[in-house]
């Protein structure tokens, strides 16, 4: 049980644990999850390691969580790394089995990723034909197993340059005051770290930038740097030229250790402040002058001349990105291979599980139908035997397709739109029942392989609407040329959401959408019809009146109400930090995405609205999005006609008093028509009285 408290005592070292301790869990590497691993199964970890990784003394420690009915002794754990076996043995007997690894060199692949597969045996009965369908078989890879990977400086000169150094960058600094080819610049710099798995990216103004950020990426003009940023470039570019320098150095700096002391039998974290010796990379983008800063720009989009510089220094003549088509020119038909899926011969007992991802931005339109079609190889069947192929989308089972004796399979499953989402797990299952008899060997003799080559998925049908919505971003915007127009007073605080866009722009497959830059003013009016937009906009900027189809208009005051029981959902208000976006048709049926901020925080605003808007939505008709700092989210679908959006600015004073003020003033004229009527009723009574009289 010791085990097993010092395994949660990890949980908040690890949450806790800064870059000095080099300490890095499966959770903050991505795995958010335990991975559950059934009665023989596997589980695979690709984890990215950065060049200034020293494996050689580095470690790797696994928190594993067996089912509490397993046989412990007759119940195995195998860790394979980078294809060679490291570790075999049976479960002990804590709670939580903790498993501690030596890592080497020899242990990571030639592109620098470190590859560990986790596989189990678990036993229950003693008897292999009992075990297979029992729930209670399962082991639990935790999400807090982690690396302890030792930094080294010895090499990082040697090891570090342009093409691998994205991977450890954390942030970009840009200039004060912005023009587009900053933004740009901005914009394409955080599309690469995004795609280098950089998570939480930074975004600063020149002289923001935190002094705990060592590895940043600065973009800017060379005229436009300051003079101590100028002074780290050994290689100035010409006019007419680009130039990425990538400046390397080791620095000392005061960082926080955070280590366990055991006291009286507990665990207590303890902080203390260190001096320690760190490598501090900064990748400068720049340029002779804007025409040289535009080709270091143009380059940061070509993944292909980034991955291929192995020096600290790159100076571009010449850079550029044309729109490509693939032989399917319209990416209507994807294998399993174009979309991630690799080779995976899979034998044993239980669930053989291959799992692929995609997304309806690898298609070059939002597909409304998809078909699945599934080849595979697999242990031809003995009489009696059964064998099932089971196709499961997002969690739910779709087909079911019985194996025989040839071992071919070509089967294949259509999907509609409300099966699919933006974002897709498909899994494939081979099931195997033996017969009876050499139950054991039986099992062990089964095989089978999905050919990622040749199984594949199609659009069958293209998801065309009368409106657009959140659902179609951002392969609305794939075919023909995007515009990206910014107001100009907001731009300094639109970097990191222009980040953003290009990202999901390019999150495909078939990555080449290249959009222009335009500020708002300045923006012919024809070319809103004749491009797409996307536009990130002032709340008052005028060029919100060239949109007479937007669902909203923001640069009014609005309402939101619930159709259901008329009560305000919405109101806007500068109090909060808001950002707001809508998608919608422009005049000449193009795409249009208009982003804008409210309150006092407006970078992480609009930042805020472009991501909501990426994340996997719930509904399907969802056109306008209100997302706020603090990472609340509220979906509408409306119409320029919508029942549920009032304007409270074009309305007269008498008429907003009177919508607030209604039910008093009703209330009060009904109470003086009480009194009038009690009044004239006494009148009335007294008169009679006297008559009577």
């Amino acid at each position: 049980m010791n085990k097993f408290f010092t395994s949660l005592a990890f949980l908040f070292l690890l949450s806790t644990a800064t870059f000095a301790q080099r300490i890095l869990s499966f959770h903050a590497m991505g795995h958010d999850d335990d991975a559950i691993i059934g009665m023989s199964g596997s589980s695979a970890y690709y984890l990215k390691i950065d060049p200034s990784i020293e494996l050689n003394g580095s470690k790797l420690v696994l928190f594993v969580q067996p089912s509490q009915a397993l046989i412990k002794r007759l119940s195995y754990v195998n860790v394979i790394i980078n294809d060679r076996p490291a570790f075999s043995g049976t479960l002990s007997q804590d709670s939580i089995m903790t498993v501690t690894l030596k890592l080497s060199r020899q242990d990571v692949s030639s592109d620098k990723f470190l590859k560990i597969q986790v596989k189990t045996l678990c036993t229950v009965t003693e008897d292999k034909c009992k075990d297979l369908d029992n729930p209670a078989m399962w082991m639990k890879i935790k999400s807090y197993s982690y690396l302890s990977l030792l930094k080294s400086t010895e090499n990082f000169f040697n090891n570090v340059n342009i093409g691998n150094c994205f991977e450890t960058m954390r942030a970009i600094a840009y200039p004060a005051n912005p023009d587009l080819h900053d933004l740009k610049a901005v914009a394409w710099a955080y599309s690469r770290l995004k795609k280098a798995d950089v998570r939480n990216i930074g975004v600063f103004k020149e002289g923001t930038l935190p002094d705990s950020i060592k590895n940043y990426i600065v973009v800017g003009n060379l005229n436009k740097l300051t003079p101590q940023k100028r002074g780290l470039l050994k290689i100035l570019p010409a006019k007419g030229e680009g130039l990425f320098y990538l400046n390397k150095a080791v620095i000392k700096t005061i960082d926080t250790m955070t280590r366990l002391v055991n006291v009286q039998g507990k665990l207590v974290t303890v902080k203390s402040l260190a001096e320690v010796v760190a490598p501090s990379e900064i990748l400068f983008v720049s340029g002779g002058d804007d025409a040289g800063y535009e080709k270091s720009i143009t380059a940061l989009g070509n993944i292909n001349i980034l991955n291929s510089t192995f020096g600290d220094y790159l100076i571009i003549d010449k850079a550029e990105n044309k729109f490509f088509k693939t032989i399917d020119e319209n990416r209507s038909k994807l294998s399993f291979r174009q979309i991630g899926g690799t080779t995976n011969f899979m034998s044993g007992i239980g669930n053989l599980k291959s799992v692929y991802n995609f997304k309806n931005s690898d298609f070059s339109f939002t597909p409304k139908e998809v078909e699945i079609r599934i080849i595979a190889n697999y242990s031809s069947l003995a009489q009696g035997d059964r064998g099932y192929l089971n196709i499961y989308l997002n969690g739910m089972l779709i087909s079911s397709e019985k194996l025989d004796a040839s071992g071919k399979l070509n089967t294949a499953v259509t999907i509609n739109r409300y099966q699919h989402h933006k974002y897709n797990t498909l899994e494939t299952e081979f099931r195997f029942y033996s017969s009876g008899g050499n139950c054991s060997a039986s099992f062990n003799g089964f095989f089978a392989e999905v050919d990622v080559d040749k199984s594949y998925l199609e659009s069958k049908n293209p998801f065309i609407t009368s409106d657009l919505s959140f659902y179609q971003y951002p392969e609305a915007f794939n075919s023909g040329t995007t515009r990206i127009v910014v107001s100009k007073k907001y731009a300094p605080y639109a970097a990191a959401a222009m980040g953003e866009i290009i990202y999901e722009l390019n999150n495909n497959i078939n990555a080449n959408n290249f959009p222009e830059f335009e500020y708002a003013e300045a923006i012919d009016k024809n070319d809103l019809k004749k491009n797409n937009i996307i536009a990130l906009l002032s709340h008052d900027d005028p060029l919100m009146e060239d949109f007479p189809d937007a669902p909203i208009k923001f640069n009014r005051k609005f309402r939101l109400y619930n159709n259901e029981n008329n009560k305000v959902v919405y109101s806007l208000s500068d109090s909060v930090s808001n950002g707001l976006a809508q998608i919608f048709y422009g005049r000449s049926n193009n795409a249009v995405l208009v982003i804008t901020a409210t309150g006092k925080n407006l970078a992480n605003a609009f930042l805020a609205a472009s991501k909501s808007i990426t994340e996997q939505l719930s509904t399907l008709s969802s056109n306008v999005a209100i997302s706020d700092v603090n990472s609340n989210k509220y979906l509408f679908n409306i119409s320029k006609s919508s029942e549920n959006l009032e304007y409270i600015d074009t309305k007269s004073v008498l008429t907003r008093f009177w919508e607030s003020y209604n039910l008093y003033i009703l209330l009060g004229m009904l109470v003086l028509i009480l009194l009038s009527f009690l009044y004239v009723r006494a009148k009335v009574q007294k008169s009679t009285d006297i008559f009577s009289e």
